[in-house]
């Protein structure tokens, strides 16, 4: 298929690296089964899917065990059905024997999307059904999907979860890359201005998202996004001591891992120790523009202007030179600054209130 996004692996190299992290993974971090164990490990799996390449089999030899008890586990814990189709499809595509598309069946039967209450939630468990031809319960849902992805003015202002469900719904409209997402002009610019809130804010973990979002939208991330995370993935370390009880590191090295194969391929070549339990941990990086813009604009009041132009002058100066060359390079990374600032600022007519 000539739409495909590959992660274009030098497949014999990546493979080698993934050996140790899949059984990392799979073994030195969490107790199988749990739920943080099978989110982990459907994000993991997801992405060596999408190296478009079958991998060296002891790759997923860690799963093989697990594998032939997930229909088991999917009937007792329904709940989790979307964690079980993610890795039970993926660990079959990846090579190993089994049969989706009853359990996709069963799902379907079931309507187990029924209990979701979140568009997003469903747009994943159209995904992941469609696979194997069970898709389509809800006609209208891509459409919802599509109309939260072309309000722009929302991802202008900081707001992490929205922002997290435009690049999943990205990745569930595109099958993480393998057909066009169709998004329209006001759906680009909503990637854009998350992803300048991001590197404002210096967030690798979302800015990664964005910048792998933008690719599967046949876009091209600016530059210096993505050798800000690239730079921050060659920083994360796999550390001898236990995962913490909640998230660690995981999904930034995951993300920003992935972004890197994609853009300068060599990502996932962090030393892993030999024994022992394994925790992640990300490099720690500058507060950002975020805060510092944000709450110098509010304290202009009624002085405040939507003009980057006009407003430049008025809001570097205040700024520490941190965020000051920050706020410089998120201006210079995209041509969307400009429409961005007008948003962002929030300079409306005050609210009349009786």
């Amino acid at each position: 298929m000539n739409n495909v996004i590959a992660l274009r692996p030098r497949v014999p190299e990546i493979s080698s690296r993934l050996v140790a992290l899949s059984t990392v993974f799979a073994d030195r971090r969490r107790a199988r089964g749990d739920v943080f164990w099978l989110k982990e490990n459907a994000e993991w799996l997801g992405l060596i899917r999408g190296f478009q390449a079958p991998p060296d089999p002891a790759v997923i030899a860690p799963y093989e065990a697990y594998f032939q008890n997930i229909p088991e586990q999917l009937r007792f814990f329904p709940q989790y059905y979307r964690f079980f189709l993610s890795l039970y499809l993926d660990l079959e595509d990846l090579g190993l024997a089994g049969d989706g598309d009853a359990l996709c069946a069963w799902v379907a039967e079931r309507h187990l999307a029924g209990a979701e209450l979140s568009d997003l939630q469903r747009g994943e468990a159209e995904r992941l059904l469609a696979r194997r031809g069970h898709g389509c319960a809800d006609p209208e849902l891509e459409s919802r999907l599509h109309a939260f992805t072309n309000r722009s003015e929302t991802f202008a202002l900081p707001n992490m979860k929205a922002a997290y469900e435009l690049t999943h719904i990205v990745f569930y409209l595109s099958d993480y890359g393998r057909v066009d997402p169709k998004l329209g002009d006001a759906a680009k610019v909503s990637l854009d201005y998350a992803g300048i809130v991001a590197y404002l804010d210096q967030n690798a973990d979302l800015l990664a998202e964005i910048c792998i979002a933008q690719r599967f939208a046949r876009m091209t991330p600016p530059p210096l996004w993505e050798a800000f995370v690239c730079a921050t993935h060659t920083r994360c370390q796999l550390n001898d001591r236990p995962a913490t009880a909640g998230a660690d590191g995981y999904h930034c090295f995951l993300v920003t891992g992935q972004l890197m194969e994609m853009a300068r391929p060599g990502a996932f070549q962090h030393a892993v120790p030999p024994v022992g339990q394994v925790a992640v941990s990300r490099p720690a990086t500058g507060p950002g523009a975020l805060r510092d813009l944000s709450e110098g604009l509010y304290g202009m009041g009624l002085r405040r202007g939507t003009g980057w132009d006009r407003m430049r002058s008025a809001v570097l100066p205040g700024l520490s030179d941190m965020a000051r060359s920050v706020v410089e390079g998120a201006e210079k990374s995209t041509p969307q600054f400009g429409s961005f600032f007008e948003s962002f600022a929030r300079s409306e007519s005050p609210i009349g209130l009786m």
